[in-house]
């Protein structure tokens, strides 16, 4: 079988190109896909600085320096891996409530097909709809959120599906499995004490940043990646959940964050889980005119595509 691969750099200059995941093919059927790149270009859900609706071009174009092998894992995602870029949900910018149901019926759609959904995100609500299709396909599912913020705000301005509430809907509605959620990176100032707590409450594990600075993440990975065992597990990565330092185009930026070689050891030594679907969430370009916050997401997309079921390593 021939399977998608990007263009090589020694073929088509970096600088030109479709503007699609890794320059990888565009494809508009499903069909024979086992992973489906998609972009979600929303920022309609956020509550301080907007911008994420450029998220998904701009990581799209920051990833075309990417080569198909990793030289430090010996990972070849495309070698045994149908991947292509199906573009872009067609989102109601001017509907948060519209653009929710819009991302939940889609990707009822695309799990239609043995397919492992990535998205790039747009802001954090992208989640919740996100995983009400994840569930109807596989059930509840393990959760690994990887974020400065734990997202379990029960309303913002009196809204209950905003990017700040998210996994608190996920857990009402019965989408993931409370014991096996880990929310790793947590940080920053909160309203109350409640603010982690009461998810810990929950069953949620929650790992805050200080407590992992200068840690290699390695071994945090590999217990969290026993503790879910064989189950289906989704992971969704907040670009926030590094230090501004590193990734300072994000929409609620918050200091003392993780280091990209940290978010290269976690998610590193996730191989072997029953990844299902993920996402890379909240990078505002705006907010970064170097590209450098699009780039480190779009490396971190290539990281988390290297552990998917069924990558060869050579």
């Amino acid at each position: 079988m021939v399977r998608n691969q990007p263009i090589s750099g020694n073929d088509l200059a970096r600088f030109s190109g479709p503007n699609t995941f890794m320059r990888l093919p565009f494809a508009n059927d499903l069909k024979g896909l086992d992973v489906a790149i998609l972009g979600v270009p929303m920022d309609i859900g956020t509550s301080w600085r907007s911008g994420t609706r450029f998220g998904p071009k701009q990581v799209r174009s920051e990833s075309a320096m990417i080569r198909p092998y990793n030289l430090q894992t010996g990972a070849a995602p495309f070698d045994s891996l149908q991947v292509a870029d199906i573009g872009d949900l067609a989102i109601n910018t001017f509907s948060l409530t519209d653009s929710l149901r819009i991302i939940e019926e889609s990707y009822e759609a695309v799990l239609n097909y043995d397919v492992i959904p990535v998205a790039i995100g747009g802001d954090h609500s992208i989640t919740l709809p996100i995983l009400r299709g994840i569930a109807k396909r596989h059930g509840p599912v393990a959760l690994v959120h990887v974020d400065a913020h734990a997202d379990v705000n029960d309303e913002m301005f009196g809204e209950k599906e905003t990017h700040g509430t998210v996994f608190r809907r996920a857990h009402e509605e019965g989408l993931i499995t409370a014991s096996k959620t880990y929310q790793i990176g947590l940080r920053g100032t909160g309203y109350s004490a409640e603010d982690f707590t009461e998810a810990q409450g929950w069953g949620f594990q929650q790992f805050l940043a200080p407590d992992l600075w200068g840690r290699d993440l390695s071994t945090l990975g590999a217990e969290i990646r026993r503790d879910i065992g064989d189950l289906p597990v989704y992971i969704s990565y907040d670009i926030d959940s590094l230090d501004p330092a590193f990734a300072p185009g994000t929409g609620t930026p918050e200091i003392g964050g993780l280091t990209t070689p940290q978010a290269m050891q976690l998610i590193r030594s996730f191989k072997g889980l029953n990844v299902v679907g993920c996402d890379l969430v909240e990078v505002s370009p705006p907010y970064d005119t170097s590209g450098n916050t699009a780039l480190t997401a779009a490396n971190i997309l290539y990281e988390l595509l290297c552990i998917l079921p069924g990558v060869t390593y050579r």
